[in-house]
């Protein structure tokens, strides 16, 4: 595809994101995405929720009221018409064809990106999309991308979410804060990429706060283009579970004697999770899923690219600050322990 330049744009064409529309505004993963971009002042969020949604949604968003479960998608499409973005985070149990319904909607309401509920692991690492079952997922998604004409979909890799994984129980990083034991996955040496919430947010709203287009072809500026149909890869930390055993002690003012620690293998966990996943106890994703990526190989927690934080203008973070947010959120019951 030839590449595309502001300069070659109609007259009058703004080469800015201002409007941009979010389905699950409301949840515990859509609020901080959304609340960073709208902080910037720079866009006209629309929350698009069902009309028996009862969320409580943030300050500042506009709100338009949708069955997008209908048959019908005629309502959906005049709500995403005029949209520059549309940004998905539901629910793992949402019905498996929402996705492709809005997406969809969106392409026929001429939207030109769309963030499909791919907020995580990184779709160009082949083993561990095998490894988790959702390579299908992925290939899925890209399929149905290819069947647009002006509409381009962006993955948000972002690995998994420091405070929800660390606080969320021992299937996720090993943690149980409440009984305060410790499950070390083999040596407790493998490093994986982890990223929190507000730094997701801030990398949403730092993408869509970039020019569209390159002014020229001599512009090397960074543009949101250049990421259609491609992948943003952010971070927080690169740490092992010894490492966040270490900021665990700090933050509580504790040492190994207070903490029940116990070993498993990172591979015998994933095959437990595996046979009940595959046996349809979806329960035990999580632990099939996080176990995956600590693999003694490394090839779970390697990344298919190098990270856009520099891109991004994202900061340098404390680990020990969202370790202690973590065992807050844990110990105040805001992390539910499924999907």
């Amino acid at each position: 595809m030839a590449p595309v330049y502001a300069k070659d744009q109609p007259q009058g064409f703004s080469n800015t994101i201002k409007k941009i529309a979010f389905v699950g505004a409301g949840g515990q993963v859509g609020k901080p995405l959304v609340e960073p971009l709208l902080k910037t002042g720079k866009h006209v969020v629309t929350a698009i929720t069902r009309p028996s949604s009862s969320s409580k949604l943030p300050d500042g968003l506009k709100v338009v009221k949708v069955d997008y479960n209908s048959d019908d998608d005629t309502e959906l499409v005049e709500a995403l018409r005029g949209q520059q973005v549309l940004i998905i985070t539901m629910s793992l149990a949402a019905p498996p064809d929402t996705i492709s319904k809005l997406s969809n909607a969106a392409a026929k309401a001429g939207v030109p990106y769309v963030l499909p509920n791919w907020i995580g692991i990184d779709d160009g690492n082949i083993p561990l999309c095998d490894g988790v079952t959702l390579s299908q997922t992925r290939e899925r998604l890209k399929a149905q991308f290819k069947t647009f004409t002006d509409t381009s979909y962006i993955f948000l890799v972002c690995s998994f979410w420091y405070e929800f994984s660390l606080g969320g129980g021992p299937y996720r990083y090993g943690f149980d804060f409440k009984k305060r034991s410790f499950i070390q996955f083999d040596n407790g040496t493998v490093k994986i990429p982890t990223t929190t919430w507000p730094q997701c947010g801030r990398a949403i709203a730092s993408l869509f706060s970039l020019k569209n287009f390159p002014d020229d072809e001599n512009d090397q500026s960074p543009t949101v283009s250049q990421f259609a149909n491609a992948s943003v890869y952010v971070t927080s930390f690169r740490v092992n579970q010894l490492e966040m055993f270490e900021s665990v002690k700090r933050v509580t003012g504790t040492t190994d004697d207070d903490w029940t620690i116990t070993h498993e293998t990172a591979e015998e966990r994933w095959n437990d999770g595996h046979e009940a996943v595959q046996n349809g106890n979806y329960a035990l994703f999580p632990k099939m899923l996080y176990s995956r990526m600590f693999f003694p190989n490394g090839d779970g927690a390697a990344l298919a690219s190098e990270v856009h934080n520099d891109i991004l203008g994202l900061p340098v973070e404390d680990l020990d600050e969202y370790t202690a947010i973590a065992i807050r959120m844990s110990e105040n019951g805001e992390l539910a322990e499924t999907h």
